[in-house]
């Protein structure tokens, strides 16, 4: 290959060898079909030359039209857009060149570089930005970031499968029509941008709702992620909420992105958001209606292009009358109530979702078992389940472990499935205190409708409820 003019230069100080040029060094063989999109020839020749010799596989194009043809015919990894394109913006190729390829890795290239266009750039979706003239050195370095991307996708792929491998595919199948009447409602509302409550105990499957309105969602090909409110002080709710700056508190050493920058084109979770503090709650309604937050510790204020889906198993209109969380916020996040029934009004239900589990850990776990015996399965529908979908998972997992032969028995459920409570579990039977809790609890939940109505009963609020159940296994 004969190189000469402008090109020459930028391809020797790649390391480009005119002998050998797939030996230049440093290349990122990540990458093998790049696009350039620019409207003078010259520089789309100087910057073809460059990365041919760096062993890419390159394909121009004079303008938005060209881009997306040469798009449409081969599959491209990455893109060189220059904004400046004739009569045309690049900043306006950027979203039409994503809609063909999602994965695509764009660079934005220009000589009238500012923070603006930059920022501007980046919010379209480009990955990248390179100020002209650029250097051979500013180009490796563009190169080897967005192929050190491309591998932290692939690696994000490889987890999500593992993840996939190792818990259950979520069963929503259901012969009960109030579970029917349930689902009905939820994908009616998930092609929407319309906030989902979703309502009911703990274990019903809240989350596997939210992940399946996701994924029926304009926005299933971005993230869904995940916020358990209960599980973190203020403090550290609110950053990983909305991240924070340098500085902001004690241990915040760098600039952290939260939840909703994350999740920026998908859906954001909000798990128990009854829990949320009352500082928060106005900020979460801020970003309801206006889509604008800033970060702790900082001043500028940020836009945010997130579905937001919310899941609670408190009573929130009681939450309300008591002072504890915003109404204005309950009818934010209740533009569509969703609310999923308890195992024990699912019966019919119970049963192929137990099977469905056992195939799931039986493949796990190298085992072959043709189903449960006839004992087992009458104990699964004599059990009330206060523990609901994931005490049932628990159940069958264990089950499976334990099981020896090609049935599952009663003997391999755990003691409360396998055999109903003897009438002598009272105050001053043979069993620990530990026992005796266990069990009164398991009892007033199986026979009260929410968790708060529960914890009225046993006298305690409700996040005690919550650690005492987590400790129990209930």
């Amino acid at each position: 290959m004969q190189i000469a003019g402008p090109g020459l230069q930028i391809a020797r100080q790649a390391g480009f060898n005119e002998r050998n040029p797939v030996e230049a060094p440093g290349r990122c063989a990540i990458h093998k079909n790049i696009l350039i999109v620019d409207d003078e020839a010259s520089l789309r020749r100087t910057l073809r030359i460059a990365l041919e010799s760096m062993s890419h596989h390159v394909v121009e194009a004079r303008d938005g039209r060209n881009a997306l043809d040469a798009l449409g015919r081969e599959p491209l990894d990455l893109a060189f857009v220059d904004l400046r394109l004739g009569q045309e913006q690049g900043l306006d190729l950027i979203p039409e060149l994503l809609r063909l390829a999602p994965s695509l890795s764009i660079v934005v290239i220009t000589a009238y570089a500012t923070i603006a266009t930059a920022v501007e750039a980046m919010r379209r979706g480009a990955f990248d930005y390179l100020p002209k003239p650029y250097t051979p050195d500013q180009l490796r370095s563009v190169l080897e970031r967005s192929a050190r991307l491309r591998r932290l996708q692939s690696d994000v792929a490889d987890l999500e499968e593992q993840v996939r491998s190792a818990v259950p595919e979520a069963d929503l199948r259901t012969e009960e029509p109030l579970m029917e009447q349930t689902l009905s409602v939820a994908y009616r509302a998930a092609p929407t941008d319309a906030a989902v409550l979703l309502r009911g105990e703990s274990g019903t499957g809240k989350g596997v709702l939210a992940r399946a309105i996701h994924a029926h969602s304009p926005r299933a090909g971005g993230r869904f992620l995940t916020i358990h409110c209960p599980s973190l002080s203020a403090e550290l709710l609110e950053s990983e909420l909305f991240g924070h700056v340098r500085g902001a508190f004690t241990g915040a050493i760098r600039d952290t992105l939260g939840k909703v920058a994350a999740a920026e084109g998908g859906t954001l979770f909000l798990d128990e958001v009854g829990e949320l503090p009352p500082n928060l709650q106005g900020k979460l309604l801020r970003l309801l209606q206006e889509k604008r937050y800033e970060r702790v510790g900082d001043t500028q204020t940020r836009t945010a292009d997130v579905r937001i889906l919310a899941a609670s198993n408190r009573d929130l209109e009681a939450e309300t009358a008591a002072g504890k969380f915003r109404e204005d916020l309950l009818y934010r996040l209740n533009v569509i109530e969703v609310t999923m029934p308890p195992l024990r009004q699912r019966r019919r239900d119970i049963l192929p979702l137990a099977e469905h589990l056992l195939r799931f850990f039986a493949k796990q776990s190298g085992k072959t078992f043709k189903r449960f015996s006839e004992e087992a399965r009458a104990a699964f529908l004599r059990y009330p389940w206060p523990g609901n979908v994931r005490e049932l998972r628990n159940a069958v997992e264990r089950a499976v472990i334990l099981a020896s032969g090609e049935l599952v028995g009663l003997a391999d459920l755990p003691a409360q499935i396998s055999s109903p409570p003897p009438a002598g579990i009272q105050v001053g039977a043979a069993i620990t205190l530990d026992q005796l809790e266990a069990e009164h609890i398991r009892r007033i939940l199986t026979t009260t409708a929410t968790m708060d109505e529960a914890a009225g009963v046993l006298g305690i609020d409700a996040s005690t409820l919550y650690r005492k159940r987590k400790r129990y296994g209930l």
